[in-house]
């Protein structure tokens, strides 16, 4: 598993929805599945069988998430994010990358309701591992994956309200 899942802040709100959602997945949706895997079956010849193949690629894509939501929860930190004015998981950061400004929360991306627009950048990534601890007005470099050093300067930090 990946840091990303190991420690994960979340808040209340995101936690209560993703243990929702992992209710779901678990319950109501592997029971619709099945019945739709069974009558696909149930229609004959399944190597030409789009329902069944369908079915089966939906039922693949439901077990992985259902793994992944166990293993986020799991390993889940469900506290109000401690705000002291610096960068830290479950925090918006302002910030000019390269010149160019961005607003976006450190953290996870579970953390953030469907539909929201914010960016999310884990504090592990290499934007996020540089500005971590951070506060507003501080500058420092980070080494992109392609190797270039990129400059950031820390704008405005906020708690991250859902």
């Amino acid at each position: 598993m990946s840091n990303d899942t190991q420690g994960t802040w979340l808040t209340q709100e995101a936690f209560d929805r993703l243990t929702a959602e992992l209710e779901q997945l678990t319950g109501p949706a592997r029971i619709e599945i099945a019945s739709r895997i069974e009558a696909a079956r149930e229609e004959g010849d399944l190597k030409e069988n789009g329902g069944y193949h369908a079915a089966k690629d939906e039922q693949g894509k439901i077990e992985a998430r259902i793994r992944s939501l166990t293993e986020l929860l799991k390993h889940a930190t469900v506290t109000e994010a401690e705000f002291d004015g610096t960068v830290e998981p479950g925090t918006v950061v302002t910030a000019t990358i390269a010149g160019d400004p961005s607003t976006f929360l450190v953290g996870n991306r579970e953390i953030v309701a469907e539909g929201s627009d914010l960016t999310v950048y884990s504090p592990v990534s290499p934007v996020g591992a540089a500005i971590v601890g951070l506060r507003a007005g501080d500058s420092t470099t980070y080494t992109a994956p392609n190797g270039k050093e990129i400059a950031v300067e820390v704008t405005k930090v906020e708690r991250y309200e859902p």
